[in-house]
Protein backbone atom coordinates (compact mmCIF):
# COMPACT_ATOMS: atom_id res chain seq x y z
CA UNK A 1 0.00 0.00 0.00
CA UNK A 2 1.02 3.59 -0.64
CA UNK A 3 1.24 5.24 2.78
CA UNK A 4 1.51 8.74 4.22
CA UNK A 5 3.35 8.59 7.56
CA UNK A 6 2.91 11.33 10.18
CA UNK A 7 5.35 11.32 13.11
CA UNK A 8 7.95 13.41 14.94
CA UNK A 9 9.72 12.04 18.09
CA UNK A 10 12.06 9.06 18.52
CA UNK A 11 9.23 6.76 19.61
CA UNK A 12 7.85 6.95 16.05
CA UNK A 13 11.07 5.64 14.48
CA UNK A 14 10.46 1.87 14.83
CA UNK A 15 7.11 2.32 13.08
CA UNK A 16 8.70 4.29 10.23
CA UNK A 17 11.46 1.71 9.79
CA UNK A 18 8.95 -1.14 9.71
CA UNK A 19 6.79 0.62 7.13
CA UNK A 20 9.80 1.54 5.00
CA UNK A 21 10.75 -2.16 4.84
CA UNK A 22 7.30 -3.58 4.21
CA UNK A 23 5.22 -0.90 2.48
CA UNK A 24 5.57 2.02 0.07
CA UNK A 25 6.01 5.25 2.05
CA UNK A 26 4.88 7.91 -0.41
CA UNK A 27 5.73 10.74 2.00
CA UNK A 28 6.73 11.34 5.61
CA UNK A 29 5.19 14.39 7.29
CA UNK A 30 6.79 15.70 10.47
CA UNK A 31 6.99 18.82 12.65
CA UNK A 32 9.14 21.76 11.47
CA UNK A 33 12.74 22.08 12.65
CA UNK A 34 12.83 23.35 16.23
CA UNK A 35 14.94 26.46 16.97
CA UNK A 36 17.75 25.94 19.46
CA UNK A 37 19.20 28.40 21.96
CA UNK A 38 22.23 30.66 21.46
CA UNK A 39 21.90 31.04 17.72
CA UNK A 40 22.50 27.39 16.87
CA UNK A 41 20.99 25.91 13.74
CA UNK A 42 17.39 24.65 14.05
CA UNK A 43 17.17 20.99 15.05
CA UNK A 44 15.15 18.55 12.88
CA UNK A 45 12.85 15.96 14.41
CA UNK A 46 14.08 12.40 14.86
CA UNK A 47 11.61 11.30 12.16
CA UNK A 48 12.94 13.86 9.67
CA UNK A 49 16.51 12.66 10.15
CA UNK A 50 15.52 9.00 9.84
CA UNK A 51 13.32 9.53 6.79
CA UNK A 52 16.13 11.37 5.03
CA UNK A 53 18.55 8.53 5.80
CA UNK A 54 16.04 6.08 4.33
CA UNK A 55 15.75 8.14 1.16
CA UNK A 56 12.08 8.93 1.71
CA UNK A 57 10.22 12.07 0.68
CA UNK A 58 10.02 14.32 3.77
CA UNK A 59 7.72 17.28 4.39
CA UNK A 60 7.92 19.45 7.52
CA UNK A 61 5.26 22.14 7.01
CA UNK A 62 4.29 24.62 9.74
CA UNK A 63 0.74 23.44 9.09
CA UNK A 64 -0.05 20.06 7.50
CA UNK A 65 -2.91 21.71 5.58
CA UNK A 66 -0.34 23.73 3.62
CA UNK A 67 0.80 20.54 1.84
CA UNK A 68 -2.69 19.14 1.19
CA UNK A 69 -2.36 19.57 -2.59
CA UNK A 70 1.04 17.88 -2.66
CA UNK A 71 -0.23 14.94 -0.61
CA UNK A 72 -3.36 14.62 -2.73
CA UNK A 73 -1.26 14.31 -5.88
CA UNK A 74 0.43 11.21 -4.38
CA UNK A 75 -2.92 9.34 -4.35
CA UNK A 76 -2.19 7.52 -1.05
CA UNK A 77 -4.02 4.40 0.07
CA UNK A 78 -3.62 4.91 3.80
CA UNK A 79 -2.39 7.43 6.34
CA UNK A 80 -0.65 6.39 9.59
CA UNK A 81 0.05 8.76 12.47
CA UNK A 82 2.34 7.99 15.42
CA UNK A 83 3.00 10.87 17.84
CA UNK A 84 2.92 13.48 15.08
CA UNK A 85 2.07 16.26 17.53
CA UNK A 86 -0.54 18.02 15.42
CA UNK A 87 -4.24 17.40 14.88
CA UNK A 88 -5.25 16.38 11.36
CA UNK A 89 -8.37 17.96 9.92
CA UNK A 90 -10.94 16.01 7.88
CA UNK A 91 -9.37 17.11 4.60
CA UNK A 92 -6.19 15.30 5.63
CA UNK A 93 -7.38 12.21 7.50
CA UNK A 94 -9.99 11.48 4.81
CA UNK A 95 -7.55 12.06 1.96
CA UNK A 96 -6.17 8.49 1.66
CA UNK A 97 -8.43 5.93 0.03
CA UNK A 98 -8.72 3.92 3.28
CA UNK A 99 -8.54 6.83 5.72
CA UNK A 100 -5.89 7.42 8.40
CA UNK A 101 -4.90 5.22 11.34
CA UNK A 102 -3.41 6.42 14.62
CA UNK A 103 -1.28 4.27 16.93
CA UNK A 104 -2.05 5.46 20.46
CA UNK A 105 -0.21 4.35 23.61
CA UNK A 106 -3.17 3.58 25.85
CA UNK A 107 -6.29 1.45 25.96
CA UNK A 108 -8.82 3.87 24.51
CA UNK A 109 -11.11 5.45 25.50
CA UNK A 110 -8.89 5.90 28.57
CA UNK A 111 -6.12 8.50 28.37
CA UNK A 112 -7.04 10.49 25.31
CA UNK A 113 -4.46 13.19 24.69
CA UNK A 114 -0.79 14.02 24.48
CA UNK A 115 0.67 12.10 27.45
CA UNK A 116 -1.17 8.77 27.88
CA UNK A 117 1.81 6.78 29.22
CA UNK A 118 2.65 9.32 31.93
CA UNK A 119 -0.94 9.72 33.09
CA UNK A 120 -1.56 5.97 33.26
CA UNK A 121 1.33 5.72 35.73
CA UNK A 122 0.45 8.87 37.67
CA UNK A 123 -3.02 7.46 38.20
CA UNK A 124 -1.66 4.11 39.38
CA UNK A 125 -2.97 1.94 36.55
CA UNK A 126 -1.87 -1.68 36.60
CA UNK A 127 -2.53 -2.33 32.90
CA UNK A 128 -1.90 -0.38 29.72
CA UNK A 129 -1.60 -1.12 26.03
CA UNK A 130 -1.78 0.13 22.47
CA UNK A 131 -4.80 1.06 20.39
CA UNK A 132 -4.83 1.24 16.59
CA UNK A 133 -7.83 3.35 15.61
CA UNK A 134 -9.24 5.42 12.76
CA UNK A 135 -8.78 9.17 13.14
CA UNK A 136 -12.01 11.18 13.15
CA UNK A 137 -12.92 14.76 14.11
CA UNK A 138 -12.51 14.20 17.86
CA UNK A 139 -9.38 13.90 19.98
CA UNK A 140 -8.55 10.16 19.96
CA UNK A 141 -12.25 9.28 19.65
CA UNK A 142 -12.35 7.28 16.39
CA UNK A 143 -13.41 3.66 15.92
CA UNK A 144 -10.93 1.01 17.06
CA UNK A 145 -9.36 -1.48 14.68
CA UNK A 146 -7.47 -3.46 17.34
CA UNK A 147 -5.89 -3.21 20.79
CA UNK A 148 -3.02 -4.96 22.52
CA UNK A 149 -2.85 -5.04 26.33
CA UNK A 150 0.02 -5.48 28.80
CA UNK A 151 0.54 -5.41 32.58
CA UNK A 152 2.44 -2.56 34.25
CA UNK A 153 4.99 -3.64 36.84
CA UNK A 154 5.02 -1.76 40.20
CA UNK A 155 8.38 -0.05 39.60
CA UNK A 156 8.09 0.52 35.85
CA UNK A 157 8.55 4.17 34.89
CA UNK A 158 7.38 6.11 31.85
CA UNK A 159 10.45 5.59 29.61
CA UNK A 160 10.46 1.82 30.30
CA UNK A 161 6.73 1.45 29.69
CA UNK A 162 6.90 3.63 26.58
CA UNK A 163 9.65 1.42 25.16
CA UNK A 164 7.58 -1.72 25.69
CA UNK A 165 4.48 -0.12 24.21
CA UNK A 166 6.41 0.90 21.10
CA UNK A 167 7.43 -2.74 20.52
CA UNK A 168 3.85 -3.83 21.12
CA UNK A 169 2.60 -1.09 18.80
CA UNK A 170 4.83 -2.02 15.88
CA UNK A 171 3.45 -5.56 15.97
CA UNK A 172 -0.10 -4.26 16.37
CA UNK A 173 0.25 -1.97 13.36
CA UNK A 174 1.67 -4.79 11.27
CA UNK A 175 -1.34 -6.92 12.20
CA UNK A 176 -3.73 -4.04 11.46
CA UNK A 177 -2.28 -3.67 7.95
CA UNK A 178 -2.68 -7.40 7.37
CA UNK A 179 -6.35 -7.15 8.37
CA UNK A 180 -6.86 -4.27 5.96
CA UNK A 181 -5.22 -6.10 3.08
CA UNK A 182 -7.28 -9.24 3.71
CA UNK A 183 -10.54 -7.34 4.01
CA UNK A 184 -10.99 -8.56 7.60
CA UNK A 185 -10.73 -5.18 9.34
CA UNK A 186 -13.86 -4.59 11.43
CA UNK A 187 -13.72 -1.25 13.30
CA UNK A 188 -15.71 -0.98 16.53
CA UNK A 189 -16.79 2.11 18.47
CA UNK A 190 -14.98 3.08 21.63
CA UNK A 191 -16.81 2.00 24.78
CA UNK A 192 -16.32 2.66 28.48
CA UNK A 193 -15.21 5.55 30.63
CA UNK A 194 -12.84 8.06 29.08
CA UNK A 195 -10.31 10.31 30.75
CA UNK A 196 -7.94 12.98 29.52
CA UNK A 197 -4.15 12.83 29.23
CA UNK A 198 -3.19 16.49 28.72
CA UNK A 199 0.38 17.72 28.22
CA UNK A 200 2.64 17.56 31.26
CA UNK A 201 3.77 20.72 33.02
CA UNK A 202 6.69 21.43 35.34
CA UNK A 203 4.39 22.54 38.16
CA UNK A 204 2.90 19.03 38.29
CA UNK A 205 6.20 17.67 39.58
CA UNK A 206 6.25 19.36 42.99
CA UNK A 207 5.98 16.58 45.58
CA UNK A 208 4.16 16.91 48.89
CA UNK A 209 5.10 14.27 51.43
CA UNK A 210 1.69 14.84 53.02
CA UNK A 211 0.34 12.58 50.25
CA UNK A 212 0.41 8.77 50.55
CA UNK A 213 3.64 7.07 49.49
CA UNK A 214 1.98 5.15 46.63
CA UNK A 215 0.68 8.38 45.11
CA UNK A 216 4.16 9.97 45.25
CA UNK A 217 5.78 6.86 43.79
CA UNK A 218 3.32 6.90 40.89
CA UNK A 219 4.05 10.59 40.24
CA UNK A 220 7.82 9.94 40.18
CA UNK A 221 7.33 7.04 37.73
CA UNK A 222 4.95 8.97 35.52
CA UNK A 223 7.19 12.04 35.23
CA UNK A 224 10.46 10.10 34.85
CA UNK A 225 10.66 10.98 31.15
CA UNK A 226 10.12 14.67 31.96
CA UNK A 227 9.41 17.12 33.48
CA UNK A 228 10.33 14.99 36.58
CA UNK A 229 9.14 15.03 40.19
CA UNK A 230 10.98 17.20 42.70
CA UNK A 231 11.03 18.85 46.11
CA UNK A 232 12.48 22.24 47.05
CA UNK A 233 15.22 22.15 49.66
CA UNK A 234 15.96 25.08 51.93
CA UNK A 235 19.55 26.35 51.89
CA UNK A 236 21.42 29.55 52.84
CA UNK A 237 21.61 30.42 49.14
CA UNK A 238 17.86 30.00 48.66
CA UNK A 239 15.59 27.13 47.60
CA UNK A 240 17.28 24.35 45.60
CA UNK A 241 15.36 21.84 43.52
CA UNK A 242 16.02 18.19 44.32
CA UNK A 243 14.79 15.91 41.55
CA UNK A 244 13.48 12.51 42.62
CA UNK A 245 14.73 10.19 39.89
CA UNK A 246 13.76 6.85 41.39
CA UNK A 247 11.64 5.69 44.29
CA UNK A 248 10.36 2.34 45.53
CA UNK A 249 7.61 1.26 47.88
CA UNK A 250 8.76 -0.90 50.82
CA UNK A 251 8.00 -4.56 50.34
CA UNK A 252 5.30 -5.68 52.73
CA UNK A 253 5.08 -2.26 54.33
CA UNK A 254 7.47 -0.91 56.97
CA UNK A 255 7.42 -1.53 60.69
CA UNK A 256 8.84 1.87 61.75
CA UNK A 257 6.26 3.65 63.94
CA UNK A 258 5.02 6.83 62.25
CA UNK A 259 6.34 10.12 63.66
CA UNK A 260 3.27 12.01 62.41
CA UNK A 261 5.69 14.26 60.55
CA UNK A 262 5.65 13.60 56.81
CA UNK A 263 9.03 14.45 55.33
CA UNK A 264 10.97 12.87 58.20
CA UNK A 265 13.73 10.37 57.43
CA UNK A 266 12.87 7.02 58.99
CA UNK A 267 15.84 4.94 57.88
CA UNK A 268 18.97 5.14 55.71
CA UNK A 269 20.40 2.21 53.76
CA UNK A 270 23.49 2.48 51.58
CA UNK A 271 21.89 0.32 48.88
CA UNK A 272 18.20 1.17 49.12
CA UNK A 273 18.53 4.90 49.76
CA UNK A 274 16.59 6.69 52.48
CA UNK A 275 13.12 5.87 53.73
CA UNK A 276 10.92 8.92 54.14
CA UNK A 277 7.64 9.18 55.95
CA UNK A 278 4.64 10.21 53.86
CA UNK A 279 0.97 10.87 54.48
CA UNK A 280 -1.39 8.37 56.11
CA UNK A 281 1.54 6.78 58.01
CA UNK A 282 3.06 5.42 54.80
CA UNK A 283 6.73 5.21 53.80
CA UNK A 284 8.69 5.52 50.57
CA UNK A 285 12.25 4.61 49.63
CA UNK A 286 13.98 7.44 47.78
CA UNK A 287 16.55 5.58 45.71
CA UNK A 288 18.20 8.11 43.38
CA UNK A 289 18.18 11.90 43.35
CA UNK A 290 19.71 14.80 41.47
CA UNK A 291 20.27 18.29 42.78
CA UNK A 292 19.38 20.60 39.92
CA UNK A 293 22.50 21.39 37.89
CA UNK A 294 24.46 18.51 39.44
CA UNK A 295 24.94 14.84 38.57
CA UNK A 296 22.59 12.11 39.74
CA UNK A 297 23.53 10.39 43.02
CA UNK A 298 22.39 7.43 45.08
CA UNK A 299 19.99 8.92 47.60
CA UNK A 300 21.94 7.70 50.64
CA UNK A 301 25.13 9.35 49.36
CA UNK A 302 23.30 12.62 48.82
CA UNK A 303 21.89 12.49 52.34
CA UNK A 304 25.35 11.86 53.79
CA UNK A 305 26.49 15.05 52.08
CA UNK A 306 23.82 16.95 54.00
CA UNK A 307 24.86 15.21 57.25
CA UNK A 308 21.34 13.99 57.79
CA UNK A 309 20.27 10.63 59.15
CA UNK A 310 17.34 8.76 60.58
CA UNK A 311 15.05 10.83 62.78
CA UNK A 312 15.83 14.08 60.99
CA UNK A 313 13.46 15.93 58.68
CA UNK A 314 14.44 16.59 55.09
CA UNK A 315 15.07 20.37 54.93
CA UNK A 316 12.11 21.24 52.73
CA UNK A 317 11.27 24.72 51.56
CA UNK A 318 7.49 24.92 51.76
Amino acid sequence: MKILFYGSPPQALPFLRSLAREEECAAVITRPDKPRDRGLSPSPTAVKREAASLGLKVLDPPSPMSVLGELSALKPDLGIAVAYGRLLGPELFQLPRLGTLNVHFSLLPRYRGAAPVAWSLINGETRSGVTVFWIDKGLDTGPILLTRETAISPDEDAPALQSRLVELGVDALREALALLKSGKAHPRPQEGLSCAAPPLTSSMGLVSFEKPAASIHDLVRGLAGGPKAYVNLASPEGPRRLILLKTRLPEGGFAEPPSAKPGSIAHVDAEKGFLIECGKSSFLWVVEVQLEGRRALPAASFLNGLRLGAGKPLPLKI
